[in-house]
């Protein structure tokens, strides 16, 4: 081989950790027509992950001067300690990028978004599975050569575009490829595609990086809204100064939770809710407060009145407009994921009717094979939307629904059991209340929840009368919110029947 031809210079390396969804390949193709552009020579490959917003894929770009009458030879896939850009577009996808080797401290400028999307394991753990951010940060501060981190995905929203501009923008502030901004902004306007918005989305990102973004003052959120028909008004008014009468520091919590239930259902509603919690007001303060959140939450469970309510609020279009950044002019089709199962659908039957059907197994298969598949309804097209509208509309009778008066008879259980402990272990009566938390969601989610929830609380008897009755519900708790199966919570209830053994 001719020597003359092997170059000294070594390329420039840049990999890109996004989502599907999130633009990394046209990220990918700017970087490439911005080294083009200015005559060098680059290459780019990609390494998809397992799915969308399941798998990051990796974007590799590799750029070179190019050389009289020589041919480089880039590579395919970034090397460990070889990576001169890392651009992240979440932030647990910098911490990923640190795992694999890809920053260093000798070489990596990081540029990583500060938001975060959450991975399909931390929405799946049973309790807060969200990983905390703080290691990521550390990491990414000490180990690369310059980290540089703002919420790109917010100044890309503001904007009207996607994350990408916005990273493009914060790649060109760094000033970690040797182009100048009128390059970068040049390579926008050639692709011909949302040009004015993601040039707005490059500005706020090159400048988030350029320059600090100082910390945003924490405010007093405003009073949380009570909506009603005209009609109500005199009776929000008064649940309202039902409210006074609490103790200070819990009346803002009860007005978020009123207005949570009056949401779900009406007026009359609410004074329900308030019904309940005038029951536990001997509890002290910062109790109360967590019963007046825990009981709006048990009293808005997730139906499928609830469900097909919330699909098709105007409120729920707008906002997946906003999260595609879509134009005025551009449509948006919306397709919802539904697999109705036989007990959801008697429980929006009256309580008789939905109780006699589960009680006959001739006719649970016979519903079974009618209703109990997976359907997908494009809810932006009349005949998507109308089906869940009218379901949405049954909430006038949902007192009258057999899911309905099973719901109330599980809360007034549970509150039950609170007051019973009130004055004698006020502790453990908070610990109850806590408890709550276990059920959630709907359909399996919902009947996995409540399960162990009836367990945690059947262990009761166990307990009472001993000094530390509270710490071993909390316990018990925590063990039910490891995992979905219940594996931990069945270790912690064979430790409380020992205690006693």
């Amino acid at each position: 081989m001719d020597g003359s031809l092997l170059a000294t210079n070594r390329p420039l390396a840049v990999a890109i950790m996004a989502m599907g969804g999130q633009g990394g390949g046209v990220l990918a193709d700017w970087i490439v027509a911005l080294a083009e552009g200015a005559g060098w020579i680059a290459q780019s490959t990609s390494v998809p992950g397992v799915a969308q917003r399941t798998g990051a894929t990796i974007y590799y770009v590799e750029m070179i001067r190019a050389r009289e009458g020589a041919r480089p030879i880039l590579s395919l896939l970034p090397v460990p300690g070889d990576v001169d850009v890392v651009i992240a577009a979440e932030l647990m996808e910098a911490g990923r990028a640190i795992q694999r080797g890809l920053v260093s401290p000798d070489r990596t400028t990081l540029i990583a978004s500060s938001h975060r999307s959450l991975a399909v394991p931390e929405k799946a753990a049973p309790g807060d599975g969200i990983t905390d951010p703080t290691d990521v940060l550390a990491a990414a501060n000490g180990v690369s050569a310059r980290f540089l981190c703002a919420d790109m995905q917010g100044l890309a929203e503001r904007a009207g575009s996607v994350i990408s501009a916005s990273l493009f923008g914060a790649l060109a502030g760094s000033g970690a490829l040797p182009f100048p901004r009128s390059a970068f902004e040049d390579t926008i306007r050639a692709s011909g595609v949302a040009v004015d918005a993601s040039l707005r989305a490059f500005g706020a990102g090159f400048t988030a990086i350029e320059t600090p973004v100082p910390a945003v003052e924490k405010l007093t959120p405003p009073p949380a809204p009570i909506f009603g028909r005209e009609a109500d008004r005199a009776e929000i008014a008064r649940a309202l100064e039902r409210i006074s009468i609490f103790p200070a520091a819990t009346r803002e919590m009860l007005r978020i939770g009123l207005a949570r239930v009056i949401d779900y259902q009406d007026v009359a509603y609410g004074h329900e809710y308030l019904d309940r919690m005038d029951l536990l007001r001997r509890l002290p303060d910062a109790a109360l407060s967590e019963a007046a959140r825990f009981v709006a939450v048990a009293l808005a469970y997730d139906d499928v009145i609830r469900v097909a309510d919330l699909k098709t609020r105007s409120s729920r279009f707008d906002r997946v407009r906003r999260e595609v950044a879509a134009r005025p002019d551009q449509l948006v089709s919306t397709v919802e994921f539904m697999h109705p199962r036989v007990d959801e659908v008697c429980g929006t039957l009256p309580r008789r009717l939905g109780a006699f059907i589960e009680g006959s197994p001739i006719l649970v298969r016979g519903l079974r094979a009618v209703v109990d598949h997976a359907r997908r309804m494009r809810t932006t097209t009349v005949l998507g939307f109308l089906p869940l509208w009218l379901i949405a509309g049954m909430r006038r009778w949902r007192r009258g629904l057999l899911r309905h008066d099973r719901e109330m008879a599980h809360v007034d259980s549970w509150l039950t059991v609170v007051q019973k402990y009130v004055v004698e272990d006020p502790a453990l009566a908070l610990e109850v209340l806590k408890c709550r938390r276990l059920v959630k969601g709907y359909s399996d989610t919902h009947a996995r929840g409540q399960t162990k929830f009836d367990r945690v609380i059947g262990a009761l008897p166990l307990l009472v009368g001993r000094a530390d009755a509270a710490d071993w519900v909390r316990r018990m708790r925590d063990a039910a919110l490891v995992d979905e199966a219940g594996v931990a919570l069945e270790g912690a209830l064979a430790t409380v029947r020992s205690l006693n053994a």
